[in-house]
């Protein structure tokens, strides 16, 4: 793995370490939510499960759409891609979150 790529894999999981749920008021890593993390020319993809397959959804889409463009914001990033997985709602969320206009760099 190239120096580029693990300063920015380091880079986003420094991110993701600073989305809370808003719920219960921990850090997504420090709950383990995170499944998985691609990064492809500079597009990033993360796979990620919630506490639990029926959480409050509108808790779902505040985390998928604060890793999605908290992501996007890191220096290097061209695109980001979030995929929730385990939910009751995770196809809506999906598709919200992931069509839903990018925030300003």
């Amino acid at each position: 793995m190239g120096q580029e790529i693990q300063q920015l894999r380091k880079s986003i999981f420094d991110e993701l370490t600073k989305i809370v749920d808003p719920e219960i008021g921990v850090s997504i890593m420090e709950l383990e939510l995170i499944d998985k993390v691609d990064i492809e020319d500079g597009k990033v993809k993360i796979d990620l499960h919630l506490t639990s397959p029926f959480c409050p959804a509108i808790f779902g889409f505040k985390i998928a759409q604060d890793i999605r463009d908290n992501v996007y914001k890191i220096q290097g990033v061209s695109g980001s891609q979030v995929n929730v997985s385990n939910h009751f709602m995770a196809d809506a969320i999906n598709k919200q979150v992931n069509e839903s206009k990018l925030p300003s760099k």
